[in-house]
């Protein structure tokens, strides 16, 4: 045995540095007992692991069967004086494995101890693993073609050496590079970003990781690069900094890729803040220049861009009404479309063809009107070579792109939800670097959020248009006050984005010449309040003509509301539901000059007295219509000859700062202004309140009184007597050559004593006849009776009963009233021309 350093085991090589290198892995670790006769007396569960040889395999047989290669006996003999001597051994040997595999483990043996008296050394192994070294060469071609551009600068920032993979980001031949400064080769933005991180590098001794710039390659000088960059410090032996190693990466499809992904994530809160069709097309054009183009249109067709007319037409179908002619080859018609958008970065640009609003024919040729319900984007990288299609049939647009330099282009058709609305055109100019096909997807990406804007603004604005002509059609286009009131009114739709609302009011004539004002607010915007509130002002004016008062009729009417809404289906909508309404109806009497009121839920009127004193009077505010079962009770006010009295919706006083009392306090000191016609004042005290729209609807109804004078209105009492009736006859005839109307005498002679024959034979007393002069003659019989009459048709055979069918024929309108007292008979006929 060799006696000097470690020696390899019988049949194994010699322990000297090799290639491939190893390493340990600590994980296979095994360990064994070895008597100096070389018998296997311990075996771990290690050595078990790494050779698959179970225990009672091994222990008592000679080590030597687990070698490779047959033991060299002198080489044995040799280990074990050393390890008696205490030096140990190691070294490589290759084994076999239970397997039959062969391999290769670092041996260690350690010093000789004794145990029951014999003489046994410890042995344990290692599995090797191989650890490949680089050669000289490998290294060279690592660096030259490596992905990465690299460099080494000296201290002075000169180049010392560069790899290929530089020199071809850079542009610039290596040769032009090596000793000399960045700032020699690449100004501009490169050198002022790289050069203070280079020296900040050589001083601290700190690298710098993953710096990303952007600058123009030399070798594409139309097209912006991105570029990541690390420096680390060059050191020798005792740590001082020597020199920088620079490695760059291009990183322009990531840069690219993540200024894309911004732009479109951008483009979500700069696009659609309104609900307009145009404004939403201008704010796609002004979002995309400069940060993608350097001038953009947008073109809708006619449909959209008005979106009051007709739909536009679905994908896969042709327009109707485009105009122009065919194409030779059987090409479709052009459609008719009308800027809606345009930004540009050039003074003048936006003017230089079509102005906003204009007609256009903005197809890139030649293309026709399937390519906006079919066609994919356009890419056209370089215009000049298709400059000469325009030449031919768009002449003065070939002018624009030769005048203002457009070079490249991409369009792309605005389609949203299967229906075509346009088309977007994003041009290049100042910007050198044409479009490519990788800004196609943004592009697309960018009209597509657009385009659901523009059709969300197309469809409401139909529906906010069609809710408000509902809305107008439903409320009243005159307002018959009569000789009691003079009216005047005032509604203002809500603000565009908060829709239409179902705020209502109404002037309705009574008998005895009252006339009962309304005013009224559903909950909700849109055509189902505008519907509902049509639903609710028709039962008003149904219920106001059965003379019913005030609380009785807001009763009702809850009812109406209750009922509505239980005829819903459970768990369906028919968008016409009454989720909630408040209503003010007072009836105001020109003879009394008294004011019954009553409200569910609304805000009070407001009373100006003729010396110009505000009040809001102190009405009962019962609730709003549709809770049911709670009771409504009536004011009554005096209203003198002269006083104005307003009603509104809560629209108006509370507006956009929600402070109702503030509101209502600017309502009285508006209204309190002397000297204005009614429909002045109602028009200033809305404008004064609400300069802006309102996220409400708005009504105001104003009423100035007048008292039907003594002259105008006669009254006698009626004699419990059937005799009486022809005194009856002969005053009223006197009254009315009174009056001036002769003309009238003989049916009003007849309705006269009908109406009080019928009161002595069939109701109590007391009984009294009203006469009053006002746009129509009024004949009233009272008495004490709650029985109302009937019209029927009498038999031929019949002695009576064609009473009250008389009156009906010679009357234009007829009723019956019920009072406290009892009830009260009226007729209404018209005034001859030649009356007063």
């Amino acid at each position: 045995m060799a006696s000097e350093g470690p020696q390899p085991a019988p049949g194994a090589e010699p322990s000297q540095p090799r290639t491939p290198q190893h390493s340990f892995d600590t994980a296979n670790d095994a360990t064994a007992v070895v008597a100096a006769t070389g018998t296997v007396i311990g075996w771990t569960h290690s050595a078990q692991d790494l050779l698959g040889y179970r225990a009672a395999e091994v222990v008592g047989r000679s080590a030597g069967f687990l070698l490779a290669m047959p033991e060299d006996p002198v080489r044995v003999a040799g280990i074990a004086e050393r390890c008696r001597a205490g030096v140990g051994w190691s070294g490589v040997a290759d084994v076999r494995r239970r397997d039959g595999r062969q391999i290769e483990v670092d041996l260690r043996i350690s010093a000789s101890f004794h145990l029951d008296g014999r003489e046994c050394f410890l042995v344990s192994a290692r599995e090797r693993r191989p650890v490949w070294t680089v050669g000289q060469s490998m290294l060279d071609a690592f660096l030259t073609s490596s992905p990465i551009g690299m460099a080494v600068m000296s201290p002075q920032l000169r180049y010392v050496w560069m790899n290929e993979t530089l020199e071809r980001i850079g542009g610039v031949p290596r040769e032009q590079r090596v000793g000399r400064r960045m700032g020699e080769v690449l100004p501009g933005l490169e050198t002022d970003a790289i050069e203070p991180l280079m020296r900040r590098v050589l001083d601290t001794g700190v690298p710098v990781i993953d710096f990303e710039y952007r600058g123009w390659s030399w070798a594409d000088p139309h097209r912006e690069r991105a570029y990541s960059t690390s420096f680390f410090p060059l050191t020798d032996a005792d740590g001082t900094v020597t020199g920088i190693c620079y490695m760059v990466l291009d990183v322009t499809d990531r840069w690219k890729a993540q200024q894309r992904l911004a732009l479109v994530n951008d483009a979500g809160a700069s696009i659609g803040s309104t609900l307009d069709v145009m404004r939403t097309a201008q704010e796609l054009a002004d979002f995309a220049v400069p940060r993608f183009a350097d001038f953009v249109t947008v073109d809708l067709l006619e449909p959209v861009a008005s979106p009051e007319e007709p739909g536009p037409w679905p994908l896969g179908t042709a327009p109707s009404g485009t105009g122009g002619a065919a194409r030779p080859g059987g090409a479709s018609l052009r459609p008719t479309m009308r800027r809606a958008g345009m930004s540009s970065v050039r003074e003048g640009c936006p003017e230089a063809v079509y102005r906003i609003g204009e007609q256009v024919d903005s197809l890139p040729p030649p293309h026709d009107v399937r390519f906006l319900s079919d066609g994919e984007p356009v890419l056209i990288p370089v215009l000049d070579a298709v400059r000469h299609l325009w030449a031919v049939e768009q002449p003065a647009r070939e002018a624009t792109i030769r005048e203002f330099g457009f070079h490249s282009l991409i369009a792309v058709p605005m389609r949203a939800r299967d229906t075509v609305l346009g088309l977007t055109t994003f041009v290049r100019s100042l910007n050198p670097a044409p479009f490519e096909p990788d800004d196609v997807l943004p592009a697309r990406d960018l009209v597509a959020r657009a385009a659901v804007c523009v059709d969300n603004a197309r469809r409401y604005t139909r529906e906010h248009t069609a809710a408000l002509t509902l809305q107008r059609s439903l409320l009243p286009h005159t307002l018959p006050g009569g000789m009691a009131l003079d009216v005047a009114s005032s509604y203002l739709p809500a603000d565009a984005k908060d829709g239409v609302g179902g705020d209502w009011f109404d002037v309705i004539p009574l008998s005895s010449a009252r006339v009962a004002l309304v005013v009224g607010d559903v909950v909700g915007h849109g055509i189902s309040a505008a519907a509902t509130m049509g639903r609710l002002r028709t039962a008003v004016h149904t219920l106001a003509d059965m003379d019913l008062p005030p609380d009785e009729l807001l009763a009702h009417l809850d009812d109406l509301v209750i009922r509505l809404s239980d005829e819903e289906p459970e768990g369906e909508s028919s968008g016409t539901t009454v989720l909630g309404a408040t209503c003010l109806y007072a009836v105001y009497d020109p003879v009394t000059q008294l004011c019954t009121m009553a409200r569910a839920g609304h805000p009070p009127p407001v009373v100006v007295s003729p010396d110009g004193r505000v009040t809001f009077p102190e009405l009962p505010a019962g609730p709003p219509l549709g809770l049911g079962g709670l009771p409504f009770e009536t004011a009554e006010i005096e209203l003198p000859d002269g006083s104005l009295i307003a009603l509104y919706t809560n629209g108006l006083i509370e507006g956009r700062d929600r402070d109702a009392d503030l509101g209502m306090s600017r309502l009285g000191s508006a209204l309190g202004q002397r000297g204005l016609p009614l429909d002045t004042l109602c028009a200033t005290a809305v404008e004064q309140l609400l300069p802006v729209p309102q996220p409400d609807d708005v009504a105001l109804l104003l009423a100035r009184t007048h008292e039907l004078s003594a002259d105008h209105v006669v009254s006698w009492e009626v004699p419990p007597d059937p005799a009486a009736v022809a005194g009856v006859r002969a005053r009223t005839a006197r009254l009315l050559r009174t009056w001036g109307l002769e003309e009238l005498q003989m049916t009003t002679e007849l309705i006269v004593s009908e109406l009080v024959t019928n009161a002595l034979r069939h109701a109590t007393g007391p009984i009294r006849l009203r006469l009053l002069r006002q746009s129509v003659l009024i004949c009233e019989v009272s008495d004490a009776s709650s029985t109302s009459p009937r019209l029927r048709h009498a038999r031929t055979t019949d002695e009576g009963g064609r009473g009250l069918f008389l009156v009906a024929q010679l009357t234009h309108r007829w009723g019956t009233r019920y009072t406290p007292e009892g009830k009260i008979i009226w007729t209404e006929q018209e005034l001859p021309a030649t009356g007063t």
